[in-house]
């Protein structure tokens, strides 16, 4: 059983990117568990003095840190604030740099917007200094609706359905 984990990086309730992932979710194939993850705004800001080697750190980071070690495999949609990655995923990021859960984690990154010209590279750029392994066929720019998609629309929609396929496909690979 492969275990992927998926991040939005956006806080939305209603979030186009929690959409796409919910969609992965119900596309994965057989034998793939997908589990979301939705702490990301329980963790506190990063801050190096409590970052501890023996992993006496804040709870929320503990359950971070967790979730990252037990999947196989992450996909990551998150949209482009200010031409950058929202604060909340890259400070949860931060706090995993130095404890090492995504080193050579098969990792995909997606953005619900082509035009995500800034973030998207961004968070490859961040992930691969951290050692992710990007995976290239996993990675990709969408142009899907930014509000009022959800999970069952996303995935009854041929199209991307197809894309979403392929992304969740290509990660199980590197696994």
């Amino acid at each position: 059983m492969t275990k992927i984990l998926t991040i939005s990086g956006s806080l939305r309730s209603a979030s186009s990117n929690g959409s796409l992932l919910g969609a992965a979710a119900r596309l994965a194939p057989a034998g793939v568990t997908v589990v979301p993850y939705t702490q990301l705004a329980a963790i506190p800001p990063f801050n190096p003095d409590i970052d501890s080697d023996d992993g006496d750190v804040p709870p929320a980071v503990a359950h971070w840190r967790a979730a990252l070690r037990d999947a196989d495999a992450v996909l990551i949609s998150s949209p482009e604030y200010a031409h950058g990655l929202p604060g909340e995923l890259k400070n949860a990021l931060d706090w995993v740099v130095g404890s090492g859960e995504l080193y050579d984690k098969p990792t995909g990154v997606l953005s619900v917007s082509a035009a995500s010209r800034f973030a998207h590279p961004q968070l490859v750029e961040v992930l691969q200094t951290m050692t992710a392994r990007v995976v290239p066929e996993a990675t990709r720019l969408l142009d899907l609706p930014r509000r009022g998609a959800d999970a069952a629309e996303l995935a009854a929609d041929a199209a991307c359905a197809g894309v979403v396929r392929e992304i969740m496909d290509a990660l199980v690979r590197r696994c």
